[in-house]
């Protein structure tokens, strides 16, 4: 359920990469573990072991090397750069509250007054910042998927688990649904 770990997932799927994937249950643990943390000293999933035995971790890392050389990363010099601009202000200023108040709402079971309210408005000014962006253009960066979308759709589509109310965004909404349809993702998957 963790949208950092889906990103990888969908972004392997659909650039038809073959992978094992290993369940690692954060709330039990087991990122804490001496044998995961040999493989990733920070203690977070998701992390991705080569062929050649290397890790990588952080979710936008891995999916820009899944991505490098296919139509995830536009080729222009400057929307590749936008395109990494979205994907860094998303572990920024988008999913340390959109996922964070998801996590203490929908897993730690917190009722809203026992949640940060710091969290509710900044993740609704990055809601906005999508609405935005999304007025006029189908997708983050450029004329189609990118790389941006994948990162920003992960956790947005579960914001609603956060206490959001995703129909105060149409734009964010049909973008949505316009991801979703591009990854051929269930909007159940993930919830």
């Amino acid at each position: 359920r963790s949208g950092n770990c889906l990103k990888v997932k969908w972004t392997a799927d659909h650039l038809a990469i073959p992978y094992e994937w290993h369940d690692v249950d954060v709330l039990k643990g087991e990122t804490r573990t001496e044998d995961f943390l040999a493989i990733n000293p920070a203690g977070q999933v998701p992390c991705l072991e080569r062929p050649d035995g290397r890790i990588l971790a952080q979710s936008n890392a891995i999916i820009f090397h899944l991505a490098r050389d296919s139509k995830l990363v536009p080729q222009d010099d400057f929307d590749q750069a936008k395109m990494l601009e979205w994907m860094f202000w998303e572990q920024y200023s988008h999913e340390p509250f959109i996922a964070v108040r998801r996590f203490r709402r929908a897993f730690l079971n917190l009722a809203d007054d026992e949640i940060n309210p710091d969290l509710m408005a900044k993740g609704r000014r990055a809601l906005g910042v999508m609405e935005m962006r999304l007025l006029s253009r189908d997708f983050i960066v450029g004329d189609g998927l990118t790389l941006a979308d994948i990162a920003l759709v992960a956790y947005t589509r579960v914001a609603d688990e956060g206490g959001f109310d995703l129909d105060e965004f149409l734009g964010v909404r049909a973008w949505i649904a316009r991801v979703e349809n591009e990854l051929e993702i269930d909007p159940a998957e993930g919830r």
